[in-house]
């Protein structure tokens, strides 16, 4: 009788065996805590034998998956970080490579994705996850309802003429803007300076929030408006929102209407 080999299987010696998984997750865990963690990032990182992630993030999610094998680097070590996740996955384990937020907003899927023509065999899932402009707007009441404009004012992988245009335009077109990475200890006046441009366009009145930490120990929120924002200190834990010419509060909380028939 002929053997027969059933199809995604390998045959020795009259001896059936499982190939190698080779399964790799990019996975947003959301803001922080657990609980702001979608139900398939919760189950992903539970059938991972390893959990790859820039160590503030690593450390998010040890508490709940004590049991894992954890893999950090330091931050601008992303390229590192993605092959060794890749490379671990391609020995058969099962890896998570996490990010806060979502992994396709200024996360880790898109570089894998380069990456992947080194580890061809690697099954690449990605998850999706909350990102801090849904987490955020959420504390603050209801921001983004109508067309919104979405700008990191890091300039480490963009320069900073590319950033101040995007700022310049999108307050031009009157979109909401969040603003994402407003401050570091090399970048303290970034947030000020976009602030300048928007002003151009935007009135100093202009509803604006903030919220730091969201989803995390010591999570603050703050109203308030253009010109008050512009004297802000921040910290790179900081959401920026920037309202269009119809947001407002309404009951202390940050609000753009849509534009319905009340």
């Amino acid at each position: 009788m002929n053997n027969i080999t059933m199809p995604g299987r390998l045959e020795r010696n009259d001896e059936v065996m499982e190939p190698l998984r080779k399964k790799l997750y990019i996975v947003g865990i959301g803001p922080g805590k657990k609980e702001g963690m979608t139900f398939e990032a919760a189950e992903a990182l539970s059938r991972s034998d390893c959990i790859v992630g820039y160590h503030v993030y690593t450390e998010l999610v040890q508490a709940d998956f004590p049991e894992k094998e954890y893999y950090t680097t330091p931050m601008t070590k992303e390229v590192d970080r993605c092959r060794e996740a890749l490379a671990l996955a391609d020995t058969g384990k099962t890896v998570s490579l996490i990010c806060s937020g979502d992994a396709g907003v200024y996360g880790m899927s898109g570089l894998v994705w380069q990456l992947h023509g080194e580890y061809p065999d690697v099954d690449i899932q990605v998850v999706a996850g909350v990102t801090a402009a849904l987490a955020g707007a959420a504390v603050l009441g209801a921001p983004l309802i109508h067309d919104f404009a979405l700008i990191s004012l890091s300039d480490l992988l963009t320069p900073w003429e590319k950033i101040e245009k995007r700022l310049r335009l999108a307050a031009e077109a009157d979109f909401v803007i969040v603003l994402y990475n407003p401050s570091s200890k090399k970048r303290q006046d970034y947030l000020q300076k976009a602030c300048d441009l928007i002003l151009c366009h935007q009135s100093p009145e202009t509803v604006c929030g903030l919220v730091e930490n969201i989803g995390r120990e010591g999570e603050t929120a703050k109203v308030l408006d253009l010109s008050q924002l512009r004297e802000e200190s921040v910290n790179m834990f900081t959401t920026v929102f920037i309202g269009n010419s119809q947001t407002r509060v309404i009951d202390g909380k940050m609000v753009t209407p849509r534009g319905y028939t009340l």
